[in-house]
């Protein structure tokens, strides 16, 4: 069994807590990625998943087994760093294997494993190379098969793909789903890329100062999110979030008027929170007026001045705004979210 549970976990330095009463699942063969910005303890309860740190208080579960307070080399895992962590001095063969020979597996099954594992990575014309003649790519690719070759039924990786350029970022995150699905290996991975977390996860545990903000799959989490912070993380541009006041006529867009009026009751210090690709240009609604274009290509990024506050609108193509032009937008209210004054989200009703 290589079902994980993190139960009410908490990680203390001098009296701070950088993880706290953090609880989730992570259930057997699926894929599960640690998300949230640096510092939000999400390194730190990988390490202690794999007992590279001690635990201050709660209990992780591997299986049917308590392995809160076993040693790493106990726990039946594997892991990838951030860095590679390659032996220089070994080829790259000998780097794989090496679990394997501290093991005293033997030879003969060292060789079967390595060139099934080579294989799988595509690394059968390297293994006499050293990691200095590979590229950053290669060198993840070894650093994988050297957790691959274990067999372990859990693999943990720590931002494994952060020193990669955008372009091998993409290769790789495509090669290390695909073998997590086809080995049915149990996967926690650590990132703080949102783009990662989206396109690889079924499961995200979204972080924030030790504590867990929302766990869901990406969908969830990007058309669901349950605090104001998780609406901005998640999203580029992230999610929209305009502060509301209460108006003689019922609740409007601060600096608005009459003009900002929206069609659902918040209280004082509310935010609208609207995705970019929600909002469109219309020849009648909300007043706004453009400060910036931003041309991607496939579509353009508009930046809107509206009542004293930012706003991004996402459109498809090139957008032929001008500068300063005032414009009209308007969008679904359906496609509205609502976030009380602590940033919860609230029903819109």
């Amino acid at each position: 069994m290589s079902r994980i549970e993190v139960q009410s976990l908490v990680k203390e330095w001098s009296g701070q807590r950088a993880v706290d009463n953090l609880s989730f699942v992570v259930e057997e063969g699926s894929f599960t990625v640690l998300l949230g910005p640096s510092g939000c303890g999400k390194s730190t309860t990988l390490r202690m998943i794999a007992g590279l740190e001690d635990v201050t208080g709660g209990r992780v579960m591997i299986g049917e087994r308590d392995v809160t307070n076993l040693d790493a080399a106990q726990r039946n895992l594997a892991m990838v760093f951030q860095s590679y962590a390659l032996f220089p001095h070994l080829s790259v063969a000998e780097n794989i294997v090496f679990g394997l020979k501290v093991r005293k597996v033997k030879r003969v099954e060292r060789e079967q494993r390595l060139q099934r594992v080579a294989e799988i990575v595509g690394l059968e014309g390297y293994l006499e190379r050293k990691p200095a003649q590979l590229s950053g790519g290669q060198r993840q690719r070894v650093a994988l098969a050297r957790a691959i070759i274990a067999e372990y039924p859990v693999c943990l990786m720590d931002e494994p793909l952060s020193n990669l350029d955008a372009k091998l970022r993409g290769e790789m995150r495509a090669e290390i789903r695909g073998l997590q699905r086809k080995l049915g290996i149990t996967m926690v991975y650590v990132t703080h890329d949102q783009t990662e977390a989206m396109s690889m996860a079924d499961q995200v545990v979204l972080l924030r100062d030790g504590r867990c903000e929302q766990i869901g799959t990406p969908d969830t989490l990007y058309n669901r999110p349950q605090t104001a912070f998780a609406a901005r993380f998640l999203g580029l541009p992230p999610m929209n979030l305009l502060r509301l006041s209460r108006t003689a006529n019922g609740t409007g867009i601060v600096g608005l008027g009459d003009q900002g009026a929206i069609s659902f009751e918040a209280d004082e210090g509310w935010h609208l929170g609207l995705r970019p690709e929600d909002i469109e240009f219309c020849d009648e609604g909300v007043p706004a007026r453009v400060t910036a274009i931003d041309y991607l290509g496939a579509d353009s990024v508009v930046s809107l001045e509206i009542g004293g506050q930012g706003l991004a609108v996402r459109t498809a193509g090139h957008s032929n705004l001008k500068l300063g032009e005032a414009v009209h937008i308007g969008w679904n209210p359906t496609a509205a979210h609502l976030f009380d004054a602590q940033g919860v989200r609230a029903a819109v009703s």
